[in-house]
């Protein structure tokens, strides 16, 4: 698969995750995060350039996907990553308490979605 269909794999299945959530689907929610955390292990499997593929989702026009690859790609891309999650993070809701909760576990130095 090319980098740009691991990445609209990604960006599609963190959208069906969110929706399925909304409409109270965990079950269908779960298939579509496995999905899409798999995508994520084949783009970090191609090293940056696989990263760097990743980031045109920091532009998505979805928070939920802006917010989902911003906080995969904090150690590869901190600065832009951190900014899309400081801009989620003000607003209110489900995403921006991920976004919330990703800028914590950073500052904390408990992250570990792309452990390098």
């Amino acid at each position: 698969m090319k980098l740009e269909e691991l990445v609209a794999h990604f960006a599609e299945n963190v959208a069906a995750q969110t929706d399925a959530i909304w409409r109270g689907e965990a079950k269908t929610g779960n298939k579509h995060a496995r999905r899409y955390r798999a995508a994520f292990d084949k783009l970090r499997a191609q090293g940056d350039a696989g990263r760097d593929a990743l980031a045109v989702l920091l532009k998505h026009p979805r928070m939920d996907v802006r917010v989902t690859a911003a906080a995969c790609l904090l150690r590869h891309r901190t600065a832009e990553a951190k900014a899309v999650l400081e801009e989620a993070a003000k607003g209110e809701g489900m995403v921006p308490f991920e976004a919330q909760q990703a800028l914590l576990r950073w500052e904390e130095g408990t992250w570990a979605l792309d452990p390098g």
